[in-house]
């Protein structure tokens, strides 16, 4: 049975407004024990182990749905592992962007501080994985992303299934009309 994993993005958490939007629209569907949504961790070393125990056992009968950051890691696991991946406004080269972020950093929805320093780049170097499997793929973006420039996730995943869209920002606005699709493609025999 196909299992949704949906990934939060950088300083965000399980709490966010498109993971509380999938985990209602899920328990909606009769769906709950079919979603994982767990709280990754910011070391990208750690948050990488996590989502390969949560995968492997798995075997490719999966689905990420990866958010920013989340994102990222959703490419790693599906080229790790098999399974598909919806990619929401994703970071493509995060590492480049660490950088803004170094020093203390509050997790926007837990409170929690996190320290940034310049290893989490060293570290989500190694963790690239350029899409192979371009069937397995769908990404979800829009032009008014405030944090991340679409046109470089457009040209990333040039080959894989794509809905630009103009307008939106980086929390992509209207998430939710695009659940029943997602599960579609999470499942599609």
């Amino acid at each position: 049975m196909t299992q949704l994993v949906y990934l939060h993005g950088f300083l965000s958490s399980p709490l966010s407004d498109k993971a509380q939007l999938t985990q209602q629209w899920m328990a909606q569907q009769g769906l709950a024990d079919r979603l994982i949504c767990p709280q990754i961790p910011m070391q990208p070393d750690a948050a990488i182990a996590l989502i390969g125990s949560i995968l492997q056992p798995l075997k490719g009968d999966f689905c990420v749905v990866g958010s920013s950051l989340g994102g990222f890691f959703a490419t790693w696991a599906v080229e790790e592992f098999g399974g598909r991946a919806v990619l929401v406004n994703p970071a493509v080269r995060p590492y480049d962007l660490i950088n803004q972020y170094l020093g203390p950093q509050e997790n926007y929805y837990t409170g929690e501080i996190h320290q940034i320093d310049a290893s989490f780049a060293v570290q989500l170097q190694q963790y690239e994985r350029a899409p192979t499997r371009l069937s397995h793929y769908w990404l979800l973006t829009q032009e008014g992303d405030e944090v991340l420039d679409y046109r470089i996730g457009v040209d990333y995943y040039r080959g894989c299934l794509q809905t630009v869209e103009p307008g939106g920002d980086h929390g992509f606005t209207d998430f939710e009309r695009y659940l029943p699709q997602i599960w579609r493609f999470a499942c599609p025999d």
